[in-house]
């Protein structure tokens, strides 16, 4: 991967829905100058949730009782410099943050990549055609229809101990793993007898 995408953001709780909104939009103003500190530019940043909702207390008897409200603000970043990465998670958390919703990783150029997978993914099937023909006395006449199926990356592969203990040790370690481009192929194909 050549790129992290992550959720992050603040959640507050106070007394008043204003005052849960303003100290949010405070604490989010530093996770703004951070998130651009740390070089992410203004086309990888969104806002990606806003809310606000009241926070009950329930007594064992009597109603529930209003506590206060919770604010909460998430903003959508993509990390292109993955060195950064723990470092730039770090700046967040220092300068307000205090939620992180999960890093993805994707590959910015990948056309390459996917380009290989199909060839090995309509390969295979030939293969396997001609394997099941063969098996019951018939060969592969053509290929009648090809439907490509979505693409999708792979989970992310665990890094080696080695590799992660390399980052430094003042940053957040973060492991990218590698991803897998895959390609599906739904084929039908005419046979013939031999």
């Amino acid at each position: 991967p050549d790129k992290a995408m992550i959720s992050l953001g603040v959640q507050v709780e106070a007394k008043t829905a204003s005052e849960a909104m303003s100290a949010q939009a405070e604490q989010m103003d530093g996770v703004f100058r951070a998130v651009r500190a740390a070089g992410v530019a203004e086309r990888d940043m969104q806002t990606s949730s806003l809310s606000l909702n009241p926070v009950y207390d329930y007594p064992q008897r009597g109603p529930a009782v209003l506590r206060g409200y919770i604010a909460s603000n998430q903003l959508a970043v993509t990390v292109r410099d993955l060195e950064k990465l723990g470092a730039a998670l770090d700046a967040v958390v220092k300068a307000g943050g205090n939620t992180i919703n999960g890093v993805s990783f994707g590959i910015e150029e990948d056309r390459e990549a996917r380009d290989e997978a199909r060839v090995k993914a309509i390969q295979d099937a030939v293969r396997k055609a001609e394997i099941y023909a063969g098996a019951v006395g018939y060969r592969v006449k053509r290929i009648v229809s090809v439907t490509e199926n979505e693409f999708d990356y792979q989970p992310p592969m665990p890094v080696m101990r080695q590799q992660m203990m390399e980052a430094d040790s003042a940053a957040t370690p973060i492991a990218g793993g590698e991803l897998t481009i895959a390609s599906s192929v739904s084929v039908t194909f005419e046979l013939e007898r031999r």
